[in-house]
Order: structure tokens, then C-alpha cells, then sequence
């Protein structure tokens, strides 16, 4: 089990990548390993760049720009539809109940929040968590290609059907989506339901699982770089 000391330094560090990701590259010392990382500081003058955005009416009730958060050189990329009220207040993306949820999926194939990237099409809460529009994902598509060109991912797993959709320049319904691995940018892609679904619709949990375990076989097959994984015993 993790003692004290080392989940403090993982907490620590997380919590200033976050920082570095929203405040730029010149977030406190300019030397650490942490400035070093080209990914993390190519991440951070992007989203520092964007900070003021408004390419689009939601820049006008948004509290906060949610960029992303994560490894930026993971090899596993989530992607999500739009923040939601919880992420809009704290700038982070998937907290509060659908991100627990998230984490505990991460967990059930081995992986941490430390081990992945995470982002969304939307960086800013569209009104009452409603879909988002057309126009809308026009205007911010762009800042999610960049960060997909900086880290480089192998494997992307989309969260929701819109994600999906979006990406694979489709209009198939999420059952259908669901039924093969993709590819988009010369990226796997496999696509699932999103965490806050599943808390209104608990019986799509089944098919959440089996899409992540594909996802962890596959990582295992093209990447190679986690310990020794085996679903848990039921």
C-alpha cells in the first residue's frame, strides 16, 4: 500500500502539472524536471494562449477554460464531451461524481489519472450541461487537435457518443460505435460511455467494462509499458 510520503509527492506532483497546464510555462521554478518536459511546457504555453478565447458564445457564461490534465506524454488519451458545472468551477476536467466514477474504471485495468491525458471536445461549460453545438465544436475542435499532436497518443478512448462521433467524423449511433476498434489521426481509437451515464444508466457498466479491457489488451499489444495486468476476479 502506498505510504504517506509517496502518495503526498504523487498528489504534489499532479497537482503541478495542473498548474503548469493552466498557468503556462513560467508557473514557479523554471528549473525543475517538471519545466524541463518539452510536452508539459508545449502544453502549457497552448493553453496559456487560449485562456482568453472567444470563438464562441460559451467563452461569455464559462468560469473557467477546462484545457486538460494528465501524463503529456501518456500513450493513452481520454476524450470526453464538454465540462460540466463541477469542472467549470475548478478548471479540471472530470471531477466530482462521474470523475470518481472515471477513476475507479481507470483503476479496474491499472491504470492511474497519472498514467493518461485527459481533455474534452468543449473547454467551456455549454448552459445546463446541454449537447454540444455545431458551431461550438467548430470553433474549439482546434485546440483538442493540438493537444493530441503534442502528446502523441497511441491509443484514444472517447467518452460519450458525441466525443466519438466528433472525432471519427461519424454519425453512428454508440451501439454501433462500440462494435470495432478505430482509427482517426493514425490513432486507435475505441469509443465507450461516458462516466455520467452511467450513473443514470447503471446497466451500461457491462459494456463499459468490456470496452476498457479491450482498451488495456490493446495498450498491451501496440505499447507495452504497464506491469502485468489480469481483470479482477469476480
Amino acid at each position: 500500500m502506498e505510504n504517506e510520503t509517496g502518495q503526498l509527492l504523487r498528489l504534489t506532483g499532479r497537482y503541478l502539472s495542473f498548474q503548469q497546464d493552466v498557468y503556462g510555462p513560467d508557473f514557479i521554478f523554471r528549473e525543475t524536471n517538471l519545466l524541463k518536459d518539452k510536452g508539459a511546457m508545449r502544453l502549457g504555453r497552448y493553453s496559456q494562449s487560449i485562456r482568453d478565447c472567444s470563438l464562441c458564445p460559451l467563452s461569455e457564461t464559462r468560469t473557467h477554460i477546462v484545457f486538460g490534465a494528465g501524463n503529456s506524454h501518456a500513450n493513452l488519451m481520454l476524450v470526453g464531451e464538454a465540462p460540466g458545472r463541477e469542472e467549470d468551477l475548478r478548471g479540471e476536467p472530470f471531477v466530482g461524481a462521474a470523475g470518481q466514477l472515471l477513476d475507479k474504471i481507470l483503476q479496474a485495468i491499472g491504470f492511474t489519472r497519472d498514467d493518461v491525458y485527459i481533455a474534452n471536445i468543449l473547454k467551456c461549460r455549454p448552459p445546463k450541461n446541454r449537447d454540444p453545438q455545431a458551431e461550438e465544436i467548430a470553433s474549439c475542435i482546434t485546440h483538442l487537435e493540438k493537444q493530441i499532436e503534442i502528446i502523441q497518443p497511441h491509443i484514444l478512448l472517447t467518452l460519450g457518443r458525441i466525443a466519438a462521433q466528433v472525432l471519427l467524423d461519424t454519425t453512428d449511433p454508440m451501439k454501433r460505435l462500440r462494435e470495432s476498434t478505430h482509427s482517426t489521426r493514425g490513432i486507435h481509437l475505441i469509443a465507450t460511455y461516458h462516466p455520467a451515464a452511467l450513473l443514470r444508466n447503471p446497466g451500461w457498466k457491462k459494456f463499459v467494462w468490456q470496452d476498457v479491457q479491450a482498451v488495456r489488451h490493446l495498450y498491451d499489444e501496440i505499447v507495452g509499458d504497464m506491469p502485468p495486468w489480469q481483470p479482477p476476479q469476480k
